[in-house]
């Protein structure tokens, strides 16, 4: 199967993207072809509903989602909610308008692996994973990863409490898509 991850988070020493990294090589690992994007690498522009579908790397991002069989989204959690380059991510490769530009996220499987300061803080992907799936008709992994600054060691390594949920969410992304592959339905807009 066909994977992308996307590293939401801009800052250098990103826990989000150290947990991405290790889950790129659970999938690798299971055989999977795996896409990282990291948009501190790979900035993509301010969603303007215009000039910036013309951007190279909103294509090659739009392409990525588009031809995969599952997301995964690493995000750190800010002001109780997910990073803004997530939804700004989501904001350009949702849209859809002229020239034939479509949604890439339609029926996409989707795992969120996050990073926070606190730790009550593990739901605040909701109301995003929510609007994937009600826009999208995407299938939220119900398996997530949260972890705090507890779950790394003074050396910055995962923990063996996070990286067993990493496995288990990974595990289960992977059955998630192998199961939708049959599916014998494509969503659009739909009310």
């Amino acid at each position: 199967m066909k994977f992308t991850i996307v590293s939401c988070s801009l800052s250098e020493e990103s826990r989000s993207r150290t947990i991405a990294r290790r889950a790129e090589q659970m999938l690798a690992d299971a055989g999977n072809a795996v896409s990282f994007v990291d948009l501190r690498q790979e900035p993509l522009p301010q969603f303007d509903n215009g000039s910036s579908f013309k951007n190279p790397i909103f294509s090659k991002i739009h392409s990525l989602i588009d031809e995969c069989d599952g997301v995964v989204l690493a995000s750190p959690i800010y002001n109780w909610g997910l990073s803004s380059a997530v939804k700004n991510l989501i904001e350009l490769t949702g849209a859809t308008g002229e020239d034939g530009r479509q949604a890439a996220w339609f029926d996409k499987v989707v795992t969120f692996l996050c990073s926070g300061g606190l730790p009550h803080s593990y739901m605040a992907y909701g109301p995003l994973a929510l609007s994937l799936m009600l826009d999208f008709k995407c299938v939220i992994n119900p398996y997530t990863v949260y972890a705090t600054d507890r779950d790394f060691t003074e050396m910055g390594h995962m923990g063996d409490r996070i990286l067993s949920r990493l496995g288990k969410t990974m595990t289960v992304h992977i059955e998630l898509c192998g199961s939708l592959q049959q599916r014998t339905y494509r969503s659009t807009w739909e009310v």
